[in-house]
């Protein structure tokens, strides 16, 4: 989503340099194209957690039109918002 030159790898740094036990959601974030990309070990744990939430993992590929993430745009009100504080 970054659609930065090496935007995946930054954040597999930033999951990787996160503290363990900190409650990071790190089985949300699935690869382009709704891939699994950790190593197979930590992968059957990720299906499981994505499962819990309710995201269908029975297929290779997650539906990301239907489980994605999108963030919200801005709006001019929100700017105007800003502005005044």
């Amino acid at each position: 989503m970054l659609r930065l030159p090496g935007g995946a790898r930054a954040v597999g740094y930033a999951l990787a340099a996160t503290p363990s036990g900190r409650g990071i959601p790190w089985h949300r974030v699935i690869g382009a194209g709704g891939h699994i990309r950790v190593p197979e070990r930590y992968a059957m744990m990720q299906r499981k957690l994505l499962q819990t939430e309710g995201v269908a993992t029975d297929s290779v590929v997650i539906d990301l039109k239907r489980y994605g993430w999108s963030p919200m745009k801005k709006t001019s009100t929100n700017r105007k918002r800003a502005k005044r504080r």
